[in-house]
Formats: C-alpha cells, structure tokens, sequence
C-alpha cells in the first residue's frame, strides 16, 4: 500500500520533478483554463495580472512539489471571493490532470493531484464554511 498523504513523506514529491517543468505546467493549465468556458469566466474576471499570477502559482506548485518554500502567501483567501462551486473544482481538476499527463510521467502526475485534490478539497470545504453549507471532502480519499 503507497502513502498518499503527502504530509508523511518529507522532501521533494518526486525526484525527477524540476521548477522549470512545473513552470511549463503551471503556463499551460493556465493558457487553457483562461479559455475554457467553465474555468473562463471565473480566472479572467479575477486575475489582473497574469504574469504575476502565473509567477505565483509557479512558486507555490515549486513549494509543494519541491519544497523550495517560495511561496509564502495564503492561497485560500483571494477565492473565498470568488463564486466558485462544484463544477468549477470538478473542471479545475480535470483540466489540470489533463494537462499535468501531458507534460510528467503517470508517476509524477499522480503525486500532483494528490496534492491538487488536497487543495481543492481543502478550498471547497472553506468556501461552504464560509457560505454556512456543510460539505464532505469529494476529492481526495
């Protein structure tokens, strides 16, 4: 049986995985979801910046995969504003799966959405708090 609690294994995610692999991953999902029609609407109101966004988000992936702790921001906070609902996390996670298969092994894909179901399911589950609906974790087991 493998540990896919991600929190019991210290050190990078996978030693094949570099910055500038998680850089070309975080350039494309985000070059797709901006045109995607669910995830569309959602990031292109929200982001104003995407250079800087895209910088950011390479620094957190590069914190979580990587353990570079150069990312030192709350990624919760800016999309407790957004109105974010299931099908968006559902198609946030397919899309980036999609993506992540293209680009990495089906190994260091796996260890991404370990990590990306955590966060959705974490962001999900903050998001219903907030609004006062109780939700259940649907996407990491």
């Amino acid at each position: 049986m493998t540990d896919d609690n991600p929190l019991t294994r210290p050190g990078p995610a996978h030693p094949d995985i570099t910055d500038p692999d998680i850089a070309r991953l975080v350039a494309t999902f985000y070059a797709r979801a901006r045109e995607d029609d669910v995830l569309g609407p959602i990031f292109n109101r929200a982001v104003h910046d995407w250079d800087e966004h895209i910088a950011q988000i390479t620094d957190f992936w590069s914190s979580i995969m990587l353990r570079t702790g150069r990312y030192s921001g709350r990624p919760l906070n800016p999309h407790l504003r957004l109105p974010i609902k299931a099908e968006h996390f559902d198609r946030w996670l397919s899309l980036f799966e999609q993506t992540a298969a293209e680009i990495f092994t089906p190994e260091i894909t796996h260890e991404f959405m370990i990590r990306a179901r955590r966060i959705a399911d974490n962001f999900e589950l903050a998001i219903g708090s907030m609004r006062g609906e109780i939700r259940s974790p649907r996407h990491s087991r």
